[in-house]
């Protein structure tokens, strides 16, 4: 990971459309997953009303649809577009990844899951890494000869500052050798979209692609909790400080800050939070980065591990 550091004016109750107030993104291209609710609407809103051509990535495409209209005529910009997209489903990843034509400016992988029910997808996967990590992967790859095509892209990775509780369980990723718990398997997760901004920073810094991470901050009325039981104590103690409780508005002005903001042109493959660089994690603390979510090692251990699940499913779809 850079060590160099950014010094950024903004504050933690910066709004998206602050971020992105006098830029003009006319003639850039954007996708964002997951937009259809919480942060991804006020992403792909101040995307949208700073010039943007915007394409919103959903699984209900009729939600999107509405989604969509709203964005219209909030911003006056008509280049707002649904695409359906079930990052749990590769052949849907598959599909949108070939339904795409041109250069690709931003992408933002915003969908998430959290705490949910033990689920899994028809190839075996827990569903939270499948969605949160793996779906987002396979996108980013799908996609990275459109982000190399557009010069300078980048690719926004929202994590979560969850993934302090816990790293990649790297022999029982998918729970089949322990019983499954909801809140390992979140965090492991949020640290694996890190470790994937580290590793693809990378691997694409020589594509002009620059790939970076964020935690959004504790957002309310997202729908992101629906499925969630209470977390354990252990998951944010009460003595915990320094959690940066937001509206969804101020939820997404990291995504559209690192998506827009020519205040960090060619930064890459760090971990954001509050439109700032963050520091290293400090027990008792809701905020920083785990020393093992920046892990180059790990980082491209997981890359490979990815890959080869990612293969595999394709060689059985094949088959």
């Amino acid at each position: 990971m850079n060590t160099e550091r950014v010094t950024i004016p903004f504050e933690p109750t910066t709004t998206a459309e602050e971020t992105v107030e006098g830029l003009d993104l006319s003639g850039k291209r954007a996708v964002v997953t997951g937009a259809s609710s919480g942060i991804g609407v006020e992403t792909a809103r101040a995307l949208a009303k700073a010039g943007a051509d915007v394409t919103l990535a959903v699984r209900d495409t009729a939600k999107g649809e509405k989604v969509a209209a709203g964005i219209v005529e909030s911003t006056g910009n008509a280049h707002v577009h649904v695409a359906p997209l079930d990052l749990s489903a590769p052949d849907s990843i598959d599909a949108f990844v070939a339904s795409w034509h041109g250069p690709l400016d931003i992408l933002v992988n915003n969908a998430g899951i959290m705490a949910t029910p033990e689920w899994r997808t028809t190839e075996g996967w827990e569903m939270q890494f499948a969605t949160n990590h793996l779906g987002h992967f396979a996108l980013a790859l799908g996609l990275h000869d459109a982000l190399a095509a557009a010069g300078h892209a980048r690719v926004v990775v929202v994590s979560s500052v969850g993934h302090v509780n816990g790293d990649v369980i790297w022999d029982d990723i998918h729970f089949e050798k322990n019983p499954y718990d909801a809140w390992q398997a979140y965090s492991q997760s949020k640290t694996a979209n890190i470790l994937f901004a580290v590793e693809a920073a990378r691997r694409w810094a020589g594509d002009g692609i620059t790939v970076n991470a964020l935690n959004p901050g504790r957002i309310w009325s997202t729908g992101l909790s629906r499925h969630m039981a209470a977390p354990p104590a252990s998951f944010e103690p009460e003595s915990s400080d320094g959690v940066s409780v937001k509206d969804t508005l101020q939820g997404a002005a990291t995504s559209t800050f690192l998506a827009a903001s020519p205040l960090v042109d060619g930064v890459t493959g760090k971990y954001f939070e509050d439109c700032r660089e963050a520091a290293p994690h400090t027990p008792g603390l809701r905020r920083g980065f785990a020393a093992y979510a920046v892990d180059p090692d790990a980082a491209a251990r997981l890359w490979r591990i990815s890959l080869d699940m990612i293969d595999n499913a394709a060689r059985s779809g094949d088959a």
